[in-house]
């Protein structure tokens, strides 16, 4: 069966500088959901997309994700969601909770998700899933840090957000065999990737990336792109 569509997104706010290109201003991001509105689409949490998949009740669903856990996600993103009826998964780091993103070393600054924030988002319908403890590639981590990462968040994180978390992220979206094992031993019900390999399957899902740059042309480009392969 083929991957199910799922769109990644890191952070939307106003921005003067962003070198890793992962924000997306709000009117940018509001038009892109307006453009998938249109077109008959609802995004939606991994979670119920993965579900409504069993069912073969997933036409027009695609799935919304957010990597790292950025607090502008409660200010721009919440809201806009809820105009269009739509959801998301966020991932978050369960040790960076109200942090900062201190693994991007150009910066600058963005704040993360408090435990108060993150219970926030949940009691609006989205899905928190788990983006690691300290945002590490599990490719380059020894057997017990891998286990932390995968199992300790998940625990860490259902507590604080009173959800069961199912869905794990990883962080660069850098997979092995041993991170993908770690992830389906420690009771995620999938895992989120980046780029399609040998491992993709429901455990390491691919994406397709949405920037600041993705008008309605290069949208229409990447979902014909991305329709052949799904």
């Amino acid at each position: 069966m083929s991957e199910p569509p799922v769109l990644m997104y890191h952070s939307v706010a106003p921005y003067d500088q962003d070198p890793y290109l992962v924000t997306v201003r709000p009117a940018r991001f509001e038009q892109q959901l307006r453009w998938l509105h249109r077109r008959g689409l609802r995004g939606t949490s991994v979670c119920e997309l993965l579900a409504a998949r069993r069912d073969g009740a997933d036409r027009g669903l695609v799935g919304l994700t957010f990597d790292d856990g950025y607090a502008d996600f409660c200010e721009y993103v919440l809201p806009a969601l809820a105009r269009f009826g739509f959801t998301a998964t966020v991932f978050v780091l369960a040790d960076l909770l109200g942090g900062a993103n201190i693994w991007d070393e150009a910066g600058p600054r963005k704040a993360l998700m408090t435990a108060e924030e993150i219970r926030h988002a949940a009691e609006r319908g989205m899905e928190i899933g788990s983006h690691g403890r300290r945002h590490v590639s599990l490719t380059s981590t020894g057997n017990g840090e891998r286990t932390a990462e995968v199992s300790g968040s998940r625990a860490i994180l259902q507590e604080v957000s009173g959800q069961e978390v199912t869905g794990f992220c990883y962080p660069y979206g850098q997979v092995n065999e041993l991170a993908v094992n770690a992830v389906r031993a420690a009771g995620y019900h999938y895992g989120c990737a980046i780029w399609r390999s040998q491992l993709t399957g429901l455990h390491a899902l691919p994406r397709t990336y949405i920037g600041d740059r993705d008008g309605s042309l290069r949208l229409l480009a990447k979902w014909y792109r991305h329709q052949l392969r799904w």
